[in-house]
């Protein structure tokens, strides 16, 4: 029986096992997929293809390794953001979708005129390189503390054949020393350091996820440097938490920020507030 295993048999038996998580059957076609260098189309198309011993129990492997909560990107080492194949490894937060609203934000608030952009804590480069694609004219810096991190959004950047960035090893502001910029974008840590949801994502790096016990430790020291690195009239576009929103409308008016507005992603969750210096 084990030699004559069907996709099918793979696809139930995966979904099967991972059937405590909402996406089940997805993951499994996707873990498949890889497995086999397919697509996952493929595997529609061709359920009763049969699968090797071989390639059955890797593919077995990944699905344990998905049980224990080790998030599909890492597995496949990819994770696509704004439609771009992106890298990924444990040393950075796997990308978002939600995420996607914050580019958004920057390409509504700067034309495609020559800029100077900065994005604070890059991590896999993906706000970063999803900014360069569209944008050609923005000369883009994108810092971050972790070395392993930038040296993963390097990859990224060459791998897409983005040139107009630089990667800045550094702690939010610290690498771009007195220089400033038409428009500012982060996705910091922003999950406050009791949060239950802290568990599920322990795969994930701890210093991307919670900056501090409220949760905003990074959003304000991101908002009080802000305006040394901004020119007259520059933007600032921030991820939060759902719940921050109010929070962090109050630190960029206290800072003295104009036209503090705040976006909703698709869930219809507060999520991305921007605001300009005057």
């Amino acid at each position: 029986m084990a030699l004559h295993l069907t996709v099918r048999d793979l696809l139930l038996e995966g979904a099967g096992r991972l059937s405590a998580s909402d996406s089940a059957l997805l993951d499994a076609e996707l873990l498949l997929a890889h497995v086999l260098e397919r697509t996952r189309s493929y595997l529609l198309v061709h359920p009763e293809q049969v699968v090797g011993v071989t390639l059955a129990e890797r593919y077995r492997s990944l699905i344990e390794q998905r049980r224990a909560a080790v998030p599909v990107a890492y597995i496949l080492g990819q994770r696509e953001f704004w439609s771009l194949p992106l890298a990924v490894t444990p040393a950075v937060l796997v990308p978002r979708p939600e995420t996607e609203l914050a580019v958004e934000r920057c390409l509504a608030l700067l034309a495609n005129e020559l800029a100077e952009v900065a994005d604070l804590g890059c991590g896999s480069g993906a706000i970063a390189l999803a900014l360069a694609t569209e944008r050609r004219r923005w000369r883009i810096a994108a810092t971050d503390l972790s070395a392993q991190a930038l040296q993963v959004a390097r990859i990224n950047a060459a791998t897409l054949q983005l040139d107009h960035l630089e990667f800045l090893l550094g702690d939010w502001f610290a690498p771009l020393a007195c220089r400033r910029f038409a428009l500012l974008v982060s996705n910091p840590p922003y999950i406050a350091g009791d949060d239950t949801a802290l568990a599920a994502l322990q795969h994930e790096p701890l210093l991307a996820l919670t900056p501090g016990p409220s949760g905003l430790e990074a959003l304000e020291r991101i908002v009080a440097q802000a305006p040394s690195h901004l020119l007259p009239g520059g933007w600032l576009v921030l991820e939060h938490g759902a719940d921050q929103a109010a929070a962090v409308a109050k630190m960029l008016v206290n800072a003295g920020f104009t036209h503090v507005r705040c976006h909703t992603d698709l869930a219809g969750r507060d999520r991305v507030t921007e605001a300009q210096h005057p």
